[in-house]
């Protein structure tokens, strides 16, 4: 069973807020009747097993209690976001339900700050957390393209792999032996195909890039988030389309193990 959440939290976003109104609008452009219920794999949407208990609205503090609560009645959670933030707690509890998994995350930022406007658990810093309490085996970064001398120290302290958008292609993925936790920023991909975002970065993935790295996941995927839509700088529903999207091709793939 995967346990579909919300989590309308933005509070320890910079530069600018909004990322808490996206989880309802995700999910109604993923069962829009624009397009069908079926998966590029061919998976049909209404085949996978999954609740969704709509949206919270919790503190920082709250998110890790939900999440295990959730846990309780579910394998997997896949999480609509919400600031990059909530990844910390969310895989906090999703080590503590799985144990050994390693993460891959779609974004443009490494998010490896110490902390970042004097907050640890800012926006900007939740993969610091994850790495330094231990909580997945291996962290493989794609799509960055604005690294800083000190978060290239931190993913040489941590052993993270950072594929450089830059220096980017497919098989540059490492395969996984492992379950997997799919952290996705929507800033991972290029303002032409996602300007609803409130760090614009050109030079990003395109959708279908996007796309394909969700389809060549060779592993189990434990959990997921998408995260950093921000529907007040979305033009004419271009971001919010792809995340529903991504959002099918996701849960599709969470719910059916068939390898590509």
């Amino acid at each position: 069973m995967i346990i579909l959440q919300g989590i309308c939290f933005d509070e320890k976003s910079s530069f600018q807020k909004g990322s808490a109104k996206a989880p309802n609008l995700i999910r109604n452009a993923m069962t829009s009747p624009s397009t069908n219920s079926y998966s590029e794999l061919g998976v049909n949407l209404k085949d996978v097993l999954f609740k969704d208990v709509g949206n919270f609205e919790p503190s920082y503090e709250e998110i890790e209690k939900i999440c295990r609560t959730h846990f309780k009645d579910a394998d997997k959670l896949f999480t609509l976001g919400g600031d990059h933030s909530i990844a910390f707690p969310i895989v906090k509890a999703t080590a503590e339900k799985h144990g050994e998994f390693d993460i891959l995350q779609i974004d443009a930022h490494s998010d490896l700050y110490h902390e970042f406007e004097g907050d640890p658990f800012s926006h900007a810093c939740p993969f610091a957390r994850i790495m330094e309490a231990g909580l997945c085996d291996r962290l493989i970064q794609v799509g960055i393209r604005c690294l800083t001398p000190h978060q290239i120290e931190q993913a040489n302290k941590y052993g993270v792999t950072i594929i450089e958008m830059k220096d980017y292609a497919l098989d540059k993925i490492p395969s996984f032996d492992k379950p997997l936790y799919l952290s996705l920023d929507m800033d991972g991909i290029d303002p032409a195909f996602a300007p609803g975002v409130s760090h614009h970065e050109p030079g990003g993935l395109t959708s279908r890039q996007v796309i394909d790295i969700i389809h060549h996941i060779n592993v189990d995927i434990i959990g997921a988030d998408l995260v950093e839509f921000n529907p007040d700088r979305d033009h004419n529903g271009i971001t919010v389309s792809l995340a529903g999207k991504l959002s099918k091709e996701i849960l599709c793939k969470m719910g059916n193990r068939r390898q590509p």
